[in-house]
């Protein structure tokens, strides 16, 4: 009998206690949430940047977080890290008026001016720049759940409109699976990256002893290359490219947007 009753109250216990630890992680994030919104309402810019960066830290970050980080960051009148967090928030809440809003007048402060390097891909699916991946997902595996459904309903009749569904749902399955393929590789591939600097100088190779070749100012959105001994390759559309100490550049896609 005892050892029943230890087989039902100890798993029970362990599951009581796992609720109360996730419950008590959730009350935290909220809490942090709230602490870091209410130091960017009353002007603590410094504080509310370390409560977003804490929450980020912890495996919290969403849309909503970065975008509120790249406010607290433009507030500071660091346009650098504002225009990074905001394209940050753009990969999970692409199309949040605000956010688009914010995005484009933070990037008019900025004092190169660099034009983004559109490829066809780009412009031929320039509608799934608003979709998200899981939104582009669930829309691709909806139309695979509809063209079986419709595929079953022509075993067993032969009418037309069966078979222009087919026709329209396949085109449309095309259309939905390459515009996913598109986007998965274009997140896994994103090189991008921000100057986070007021100034910073491209030299010709990696040593503070290189040629100047030219100098990039904060919220600049260059090319991500490759890492060496503290120092960072990068290029411009141009074909423009040099070394900048790592420091003065970060990629948008970090970890926490890649994991």
């Amino acid at each position: 009998m005892k050892a029943l009753l230890s087989a039902i109250v100890i798993p029970l216990l362990f599951v009581m206690m796992a609720s109360f630890v996730s419950q008590a992680q959730q009350n935290g994030w909220e809490e942090s949430f709230f602490m870091a919104n209410k130091a960017y309402k009353e002007g603590r810019f410094e504080d509310a940047v370390k409560g977003y960066e804490g929450l980020i830290a912890t495996g919290h970050g969403n849309g909503h977080i970065y975008y509120n980080l790249g406010n607290a960051y433009f507030r500071l009148e660091q346009i650098g890290k504002a225009v990074l967090n905001y394209e940050r928030a753009r990969i999970r809440i692409p199309r949040d008026a605000d956010l688009n809003f914010n995005l484009d007048y933070a990037r008019d402060q900025v004092q190169d001016v660099v034009p983004e390097d559109k490829g066809f891909l780009s412009a031929a699916f320039f509608w799934a720049h608003s979709l998200t991946m899981d939104e582009l997902f669930l829309g691709f595996a909806g139309l695979n759940i509809l063209f079986w459904a419709v595929l079953i309903v022509r075993l067993f009749t032969k009418s037309d409109w069966t078979y222009y569904t087919i026709t329209v749902v396949l085109i449309l399955w095309l259309i939905g699976g390459s515009a996913f393929g598109w986007k998965y590789y274009r997140l896994e591939t994103d090189d991008r990256a921000v100057i986070v600097t007021k100034e910073a100088d491209i030299l010709a190779g990696p040593d503070k002893g290189d040629t100047v070749l030219f100098k990039l100012h904060e919220g600049t959105i260059v090319s991500y290359e490759r890492s060496e001994d503290g120092w960072s390759l990068v290029s411009l559309p141009d074909e423009k490219r040099g070394w900048v100490t790592s420091g003065a550049v970060e990629k948008i896609m970090n970890a926490a947007l890649s994991g």
